[in-house]
């Protein structure tokens, strides 16, 4: 599978509620229609986020499971959250990978995925369970982390320090250098909230984006706008050198030779992410759908995951590519600034609403 600037994290669209009737039927199996229809034993359809390789996986799975296994895209981690709770025990897939510990509580809540782990799962997985709970239904595929990322070239040029923390980013050397997501409409952004109320209290964080905003930071609607748009290494225009991205982002500029990366990675300013996948409660294909699941927990699958996805394998015996492992280490365990999915799903609307309310986005 072939990494693309969305396999770089584009996790960058909209977080909101949507409507019933927004809701279509995507062409699969899981739409309902006026009479009772035989279940397709043969195709089974798994629902995934927009940055997901689509047809690759699709040819992969179908050979490795012996199932016609289609693949359809239904947004971000936040959107495909959505669909799934609003479809209910009538899901519009079989399956689904993508949703990520921002949301998982609300699948757990809304008895949205079925009660079925593989028999087998990777080395090291269980350490990546939903808030400790391996019998939760969400199964653990890939894990990242979202930290703020700098042009090393731009702050070398400048004779400016980098910076380090979060504090840092608020002070006066660093005026009109940082570009940020906002957490309404990106679930990037929203990951980089969390850390900051972590890091920063329920009673401190809303004050610190105050800060940030008061410093010059800029906040676009998604990770592309920002990256390629905003920052000083994603693209001609940039003029920012420090942007909301990934642990895994420096490996993506690492120039020709392979001897250097031009952005790093500020690993005091990262959180956890992980994404999950799961068999969907009333879904028509029930043993095709742990089929499915069962294949992306693979080695097979897991080994593809750096170069198409961007994320990192949960099968701890998958050897990254190197530039990885010299230009973008993950944070290590204890650094990373995280909550839990529950305290996540019963904070997050009130945190949303402070911010609107301090910076008024």
């Amino acid at each position: 599978m072939t990494p693309t600037p969305n396999s770089h994290r584009a996790r960058h669209r909209a977080l909101p509620a949507l409507a019933l009737g927004a809701l279509l039927c995507l062409g699969t199996s899981g739409c309902a229609s006026g009479a009772e229809q035989a279940p397709d034993t043969k195709t089974v359809t798994l629902a995934v986020h927009d940055s997901f390789p689509n047809d690759d996986f699709a040819a992969a799975a179908s050979a490795a499971t012996g199932y016609d296994v289609q693949v359809v895209s239904a947004g971000d981690g936040g959107e495909l959250t959505n669909k799934l709770v609003l479809t209910q025990g009538a899901p519009i897939a079989d399956a689904f990978f993508g949703v990520d510990n921002i949301f998982a509580s609300r699948l757990i809540d809304n008895d949205v995925v079925a009660d079925y782990a593989p028999a087998q799962l990777p080395e090291g997985a269980e350490q990546f369970a939903v808030d400790g709970d391996p019998a939760s239904g969400l199964v653990a595929v890939d894990h990242g982390a979202t930290c703020i990322n700098i042009d090393t070239a731009w702050f070398a040029d400048q004779g400016i320090s980098e910076p380090r923390t979060y504090d840092d980013l608020a002070k006066p050397e660093y005026r009109d250098l940082a570009v940020l997501l906002d957490p309404t409409a990106s679930s990037t952004g929203a990951s980089f909230l969390v850390g900051t109320v972590a890091e920063f209290g329920e009673d401190g964080f809303a004050d610190y984006w105050q800060r940030l905003v008061d410093n010059g930071a800029r906040i676009e609607q998604g990770w592309s706008d920002a990256y390629y748009g905003q920052f000083t290494q994603g693209g001609e225009a940039g003029t920012r050198p420090i942007v909301v991205s990934y642990a895994s982002s420096p490996a993506f500029t690492v120039d020709e030779a392979g001897t250097a990366s031009s952005t790093a990675a500020l690993l005091d300013t990262c959180t956890r992410q992980v994404e999950y996948a799961g068999v969907l409660r009333g879904a028509q294909n029930e043993a095709g759908a742990e089929a499915v699941v069962d294949y992306l927990v693979s080695q097979e699958f897991q080994q593809t995951i750096p170069d198409a996805m961007y994320m990192n394998p949960v099968d701890a015996a998958v050897e990254l590519p190197s530039a990885w492992t010299e230009f973008a280490p993950s944070p290590a365990p204890g650094r990373t600034h995280d909550l839990s999915s529950r305290e996540i799903e019963s904070g997050r609307e009130d945190w949303l609403k402070a911010l609107s309310e301090q910076i008024g986005l």
